[in-house]
């Protein structure tokens, strides 16, 4: 039997009392160029003692409200690039809000509907299909309006200030990535959408949340449960490409889940073409960026497996890039490099390639370059894998390119391990 309205809204109110004093005496600043009160938002959905307000409607707004308030206090526990419209949340707020979350079914909800459900999970399912409509709907408000010729842009923000589009972002991701697979899936129909419309927003943090959101479907989703919104995802994930430096690990991580997820079986895809390019692109033109290349070797290597043999095509853009990584400053930056080549080899054989001789030229470089470094072993040890790999792909032309190296005082106890290395794989 469902709780009595009168007793779920005493308990609610019992329950938002800790974060509604805690939230009065917490100081608060607007953030310079709003005078949009983030404390206030959050004090507006906390539910109210009111008598009037006690029909089921009411109580269930109050419900819903109290979540998205909620939502907001814990979803900056989860971000490390935290907004600084939400960095003023002491640690006191968002501990009381998940506590609050944790209790918050057993209000709703009596023993019997909740059965053996995760209580939070049910409620949100519950919310979500109201929530998540709103949430777009506050997004799209500072949104940027096209004209229906094509011509004229104009700013809704002017409008409507983009805090609330950045508040409706951070709920948007913490009620998403509260329902696991294969819950989500049957929501992609309402997900996705609002998910988009962050997406597509010109403010980078609102974009943020919303690649996340995509990055936590991508990874609890089946790729057929993508559906019609498909090409519609994977087109936004190459016009994002282009972001800023602090979104440019999501949007690579977003793009990679997703184009897997969903191309996986077709290696000769465009849309792995398209990314492919779009990323070596920005790439080439800051080569020196190492948080942009570092992150983009990191997490490649899904879009390499999946491409396979295709990956040649690239071959002429991935090589010098990798050859200049292969002498940055930054160790984790080489050795990431040499895993990536160690890839590239064992899914290609490099074959019809005029690489060979470089790589070698360049590994040997890179070899003795290690000697002053602190990964020093690490990295050598990738060297000599990748020699080894080439020497058994390539026979007589790499035999030819290293030729000129054999006798190299400095590479002595490399050419030592290589005749070690091809010895015990003969003998095997």
């Amino acid at each position: 039997m469902a709780k009595p309205l009168s007793e779920i809204h005493h308990n609610l109110l019992k329950l938002s009392e800790p974060i509604n004093l805690t939230l009065l005496k917490t100081p608060y600043i607007p953030p310079e160029g709003t005078n949009i009160s983030i404390k206030s938002i959050l004090e507006s959905l906390l539910p109210t003692n009111n008598k009037n307000n006690n029909s089921q409607k009411d109580i269930q707004t109050q419900t819903k409200d109290f979540c998205l308030c909620c939502a907001l206090l814990v979803s900056t526990d989860a971000v490390q690039n935290i907004t600084p419209l939400l960095s003023w949340i002491p640690k006191e707020l968002t501990i009381l809000a998940q506590q609050a979350l944790s209790e918050l079914p057993r209000i709703q909800f009596s023993e019997l509907e909740l059965g053996n459900d995760l209580g939070l999970k049910k409620l949100v399912m519950e919310l979500i299909v109201e929530v998540l409509p709103e949430l777009k709907g506050i997004m799209k408000e500072s949104s940027i309006d096209y004209k229906d010729d094509g011509n004229e842009i104009s700013a809704a923000s002017a409008r409507t200030p983009v805090v609330y589009a950045i508040v409706a972002a951070y709920q948007l991701r913490w009620f998403v990535t509260q329902v696991e697979y294969p819950h989500l899936g049957k929501l992609c129909s309402l997900v996705i959408p609002c998910a988009l419309t962050a997406l597509d927003h010109w403010s980078s943090e609102v974009k943020g949340q919303g690649m996340l959101c995509f990055i936590y479907l991508a990874k609890n989703v089946n790729a057929a449960e993508f559906g019609v919104y498909e090409d519609v995802i994977l087109d936004i994930c190459c016009k994002n490409i282009a972001s800023t430096d602090e979104l440019w690990h999501y949007v690579v991580e977003m793009s990679v889940l997703m184009v897997t997820c969903t191309q996986r079986k077709n290696p000769r895809s465009s849309w792995f073409e398209m990314m492919m390019n779009e990323m070596l692109s920005h790439l080439e033109r800051q080569p020196s960026h190492k948080d942009r290349r570092n992150s983009w070797l990191e997490l490649i290597e899904p879009v390499f497996n999946s491409m396979g043999i295709v990956l040649l095509a690239h071959f002429r853009r991935i090589f010098p890039l990798l050859f200049q990584w292969m002498h940055a400053d930054e160790d984790r930056t080489v050795i990431l490099v040499l895993e990536r080549v160690q890839t590239i080899i064992k899914l290609t054989w490099i074959r019809n390639t005029p690489y060979i001789e470089r790589l070698v030229d360049e590994l040997t470089v890179t070899h003795k370059e290690a000697a002053l470094r602190g990964a020093r072993e690490e990295i050598r040890n990738q060297i000599l894998q990748i020699l080894v790999l080439l020497q058994k792909c390539k026979g007589t032309q790499f035999e030819a390119a290293w030729d000129k190296y054999k006798d190299d005082p400095n590479l002595g106890t490399l050419s030592s391990s290589l005749c070690k290395e091809t010895a015990a794989v003969v003998a095997h």
